[in-house]
């Protein structure tokens, strides 16, 4: 039973990490295709530090294996979040079929704000 739960946590981890690269290939756009890399090969990692995790069953294999994952969790959707931020405010062109850009003309490139969101020590001011 140990065996069948370890060999389907890689598979599923495997699956994850291979429409990953299926989607940086095959994506159209830089933003869709971090979407794709940053998502499927977070579940893809989890699943496969799940698997070793589970196949040694020792508590600091298992404690690094979580530790990994979530360093994973906290990291890579920043990290993705920071370059698409970077992508966008340098030009990096559109997928010539996005329907809309909700950022088109809301975000001051100079101060790097985004229009109508009221700043911290704003909403404090008000009489």
């Amino acid at each position: 039973m140990r065996d069948a739960i370890t060999v389907g946590l890689l598979a599923i981890g495997s699956v994850f990490a291979l429409l990953s690269a299926i989607g940086l290939v095959r994506f159209p756009d830089l933003f869709m295709r971090m979407q794709a890399s940053t998502k499927a090969t977070t579940l893809g990692i989890g699943c496969l530090m799940l698997a070793v995790a589970w196949h040694f069953g020792e508590i600091g294999v298992a404690t690094r294996s979580l530790l990994v994952v979530l360093f994973v969790f906290l990291t890579a959707p920043a990290g993705a979040h920071m370059i698409a931020r970077a992508a966008y405010v340098t030009g990096v062109p559109l997928w010539q079929g996005t329907l809309r850009d909700d950022l088109a003309g809301k975000y001051d490139i100079a101060h790097h704000e985004l229009e109508g969101v009221a700043k911290p020590d704003e909403g404090a001011n008000r009489d």
